[in-house]
């Protein structure tokens, strides 16, 4: 669960002035495109890399839940030095070389899959070098929107990019899974490579100029106060710090979840790749579904309630997965169905919080902040996926899903129980930033 007292920086070009005039923007457009493609090769990597190794390499429970924990590892590891750099870099900069790392990364497996000579090791190595440059492109991405429009139009804004997200939910997977049934794990891995091609191609287009602040003599000093500033600023803000916890509680009962998952579809319920994807694809439409309530669900309800209410449905949804069992052609419908009830409220929760985060946050500190978020929401991911795969060992699939999915509605609780729920229709104005320290 993902979640300026001063003016959106001047950007030396005209900014759209009214929300109907976001898709007149050319940059905009580009943005959107590359992040498109650039969603698509990730949510295709983070099916496919697993798949590769348990269909290809017939690794075990342990050693799946190693490779999404090493995929993960670079969250924990970088995300509070990302953000402190990406408040100093422009983010068009930043995406562009991520792209470009990914593509190559996934590439040369692709080859070596092809050659047969890609083993577990090497798909460790490629796990996490394209989970490091994950981490800068999203941050980026995050910051990079609010430096291109102006406030009004950021929910606008969100809305777009989190739909081309959720088409990416229902391209990635299916694409995958088909190409896992009709070619080979390698020639999906390849696809993954084509899409971050394409999103560098788009990105590096975009000719916004971004105003950023003034580096530091002192650089190294500097980016440590940066960083003890973005998290000290998030610690500070009620809703900024209950959606660090519950994005956490989330995040990690979510890897151990998906780590049991990918072994029990093909596994224990014997779906063909072309069904897994069918069925993780389903998360798209919800997710486009998600988008679109989240336009106009907080403006009716309150954000607070609106949050609260799509977090426990979307998560409570996974309690029924241990459940099912029977031939596939029950199997698969019923998979789809709890996929897209998830997906569904998962996205309103993921867009609404990221309206509420940028609303609240300064200019100069969404680097930071979008960074602060992911450390603590998601650093705990490694450990979760390691988790997953212990348990499976341990417990086998079905009790270990229905353990996992239960951790799950942790999050809501959290969110129920704070200032957060209680947010209505209006956002807070944006807060003010904090000294800097010494």
């Amino acid at each position: 669960m993902p979640f300026s007292s001063s003016a959106v920086p001047d950007s030396g070009r005209s900014v759209p002035s009214a929300p109907s005039s976001l898709w007149r923007d050319r940059d905009f457009r580009r943005l959107w495109f590359g992040q498109t493609a650039s969603q698509l090769g990730e949510h295709a990597s983070l099916v496919i890399l697993p798949l590769f190794a348990v269909l290809t390499l017939n690794a075990g429970a342990g050693q799946l839940g190693a490779l999404r924990a090493v995929g993960q590892a670079p969250i924990l590891m970088l995300s509070l030095f990302v953000g402190a750099w990406v408040d100093r870099w422009r983010t068009r900069t930043v995406m562009v070389l991520a792209d470009a790392g990914r593509a190559v990364a996934l590439g040369t497996a692709a080859v070596a899959g092809l050659l047969g000579v890609l083993g577990l090791p090497a798909l460790l190595v490629v796990a996490f070098v394209v989970g490091a440059l994950s981490v800068f492109f999203d941050v980026a991405y995050q910051a990079s929107l609010v430096r291109m429009v102006k406030r009004d139009q950021l929910v606008r804004g969100n809305s777009a990019l989190e739909g081309s997200r959720s088409a990416a939910q229902i391209g990635g997977p299916a694409l995958c899974g088909a190409l896992v049934s009709m070619l080979s794990a390698a020639a999906a891995v390849a696809s993954s490579a084509v899409f971050f091609a394409l999103s560098f191609l788009s990105i590096r287009r975009i000719g916004h100029r971004e105003r950023i602040p003034a580096r530091s003599e002192k650089r190294p000093l500097r980016v440590w106060r940066q960083i003890h500033d973005g998290l000290r600023f998030v610690v500070g803000n009620s809703s900024l710090r209950t959606v660090c916890l519950a994005s956490a509680a989330f995040q990690f009962s979510f890897a151990a979840v998906m780590t049991v998952y990918l072994l029990y579809l093909p596994r224990d319920l014997h779906l063909s790749g072309t069904a897994v994807g069918l069925a993780l694809a389903a998360t798209g439409p919800g997710a486009f579904l998600g988008s679109l309530l989240a336009a106009r669900l907080p403006n009716r309800f309150g954000h607070g309630p609106v949050l609260v209410a799509a977090a426990a449905l979307g998560d409570g949804v996974f309690l029924l997965v241990p459940a099912l069992g029977g031939a596939p052609a029950v199997t698969v419908p019923a998979l789809i169905a709890v996929n897209f009830v998830f997906g569904t409220f998962s996205q309103l929760v993921n867009v609404t919080v990221m309206a509420i985060r940028q609303t609240v946050t300064p200019d100069g500190m969404q680097g930071r902040v979008a960074a602060t978020i992911n450390f603590v929401g998601m650093g705990l991911t490694p450990l979760g996926s390691l988790l997953g795969g212990f348990l499976a060992e341990v417990w086998g699939t079905r009790a270990s899903l229905l353990v996992t999915a239960a951790g799950m509605l942790l999050s809501p609780v959290l969110m129920a129980l704070s200032p957060l729920s209680r947010l209505g229709r209006t956002l807070p104005a944006p807060s003010e930033t904090p000294a800097q320290s010494a």
